[in-house]
C-alpha cells in the first residue's frame, strides 16, 4: 500500500487531483483510516490512473471518463478512442496554426502598408498553354481551405503523369475559378505537349494579352501582401483586373519546404 503522496508521486499527479477523483468517485482509495482518514493506494490502481489521466488529457471531460471507464472497455477498444481523439486534436492543431500564420499574413500585410514592392510588377504577355489537370472545390479562397484541396491534387496529378510517362513541359500552375455559392474551383496543372493523359483533364488555357505579375519568394500563405500589392499597382496605373489569375511554381526544391519556392503570380489586366 501506498500514501496518497507516494501514490501522487508514482502516478505524476497532484496529491490535490486524487482528493478530487476520491470525493467524485472517479478512484477512490484501496483503503481509508477510520481513525486518521489518511488514504491508502494500490499499485494495481496506477493502471486506472493513467486511463484518468489520459482521457482527461486528450479532453474528455471526467463524467465522460466515468462512464468510459465504467463500461469497462479493453486496452484494444481504449486504445481505438484514443487514436480517433488524437486525431481530432491533430486536426484542430493543423486548424489553429493554420489560422495563425493567416493572422501574421494580415500582420506583415498592415506592417506593409504604403510600402508595397509595387515597383518589381511587371506587364508582359503570357502565352496560351495547354496543360493536364486536376480540380476540386475548396471552401473559400482563404489559405486554411486552399492548401488542403490543392497539395492531394498534386500529389494526385504527378503521379498520373509518371504514371504515364508523360514529360512536363513546364512549372507548374495554379488557378481558381469562383462559384456561385461562394465556393472556389481549385486547379491543379502541368503544361504538357501530348493530346492526352489518361485520368486527366486536358485544358487550353487561353492567352493573357496583358498581365500583370510578380516574383513572389517563399510560403504561399504569405503571398497575401504580393497580392494586395499588384492589387494597389493595378488600381493606380489606370489598369483593372479581368478577373484571371494564375501562380506559376518556378522553383519548388523538395528540401526546403515552401520557404524555398518561388512563384510567379500573373493577374490579367486591361487599360480602364
Amino acid at each position: 500500500m501506498f500514501s496518497i503522496g507516494d501514490f501522487a508521486r508514482l502516478g505524476l499527479v497532484s496529491v490535490r487531483m486524487l482528493r478530487h477523483y476520491d470525493a467524485i468517485g472517479l478512484l477512490p482509495p484501496a483503503h481509508v483510516d477510520p481513525y486518521t482518514g489518511y488514504r491508502s493506494y494500490q499499485a494495481a490502481q496506477l493502471a486506472r490512473l493513467n486511463r484518468i489521466v489520459a482521457l482527461k488529457d486528450l479532453g474528455f471531460t471526467l463524467d465522460q471518463v466515468t462512464r468510459i471507464l465504467d463500461e469497462k472497455l479493453s486496452a484494444e477498444e481504449l486504445h481505438g478512442m484514443v487514436r480517433l481523439r488524437r486525431a481530432q486534436l491533430e486536426a484542430q492543431i493543423d486548424a489553429d496554426l493554420a489560422r495563425l500564420r493567416g493572422v501574421e499574413s494580415r500582420l506583415r500585410m498592415i506592417e506593409k502598408e504604403g510600402a508595397m514592392r509595387t515597383a518589381e510588377i511587371v506587364v508582359k504577355q503570357v502565352p496560351a498553354v495547354r496543360v493536364a489537370e486536376l480540380s476540386a472545390v475548396a471552401a473559400s479562397y482563404e489559405p486554411a481551405d486552399i492548401g488542403p484541396v490543392i497539395q492531394p491534387l498534386y500529389d494526385r496529378l504527378m503521379e498520373r503523369m509518371e504514371a504515364a510517362g508523360s514529360p512536363f513541359a513546364g512549372p507548374s500552375i495554379a488557378y481558381y475559378l469562383p462559384l456561385g455559392d461562394g465556393t472556389v474551383e481549385v486547379h491543379a496543372a502541368f503544361p504538357v505537349t501530348v493530346a492526352s493523359v489518361p485520368g486527366l483533364t486536358m485544358v487550353d488555357l487561353p492567352e493573357l494579352a496583358e498581365a500583370a505579375t510578380l516574383v513572389h519568394h517563399g510560403p504561399l500563405d504569405t503571398a497575401d501582401a504580393s497580392i494586395q500589392a499588384m492589387a494597389h499597382w493595378i488600381e493606380d496605373n489606370g489598369y483593372r483586373s479581368l478577373g484571371l489569375s494564375r501562380e506559376v511554381y518556378l522553383h519548388c526544391p523538395p528540401d526546403t519546404g515552401q520557404a524555398g519556392w518561388v512563384t510567379e503570380l500573373q493577374m490579367e489586366i486591361a487599360k480602364v
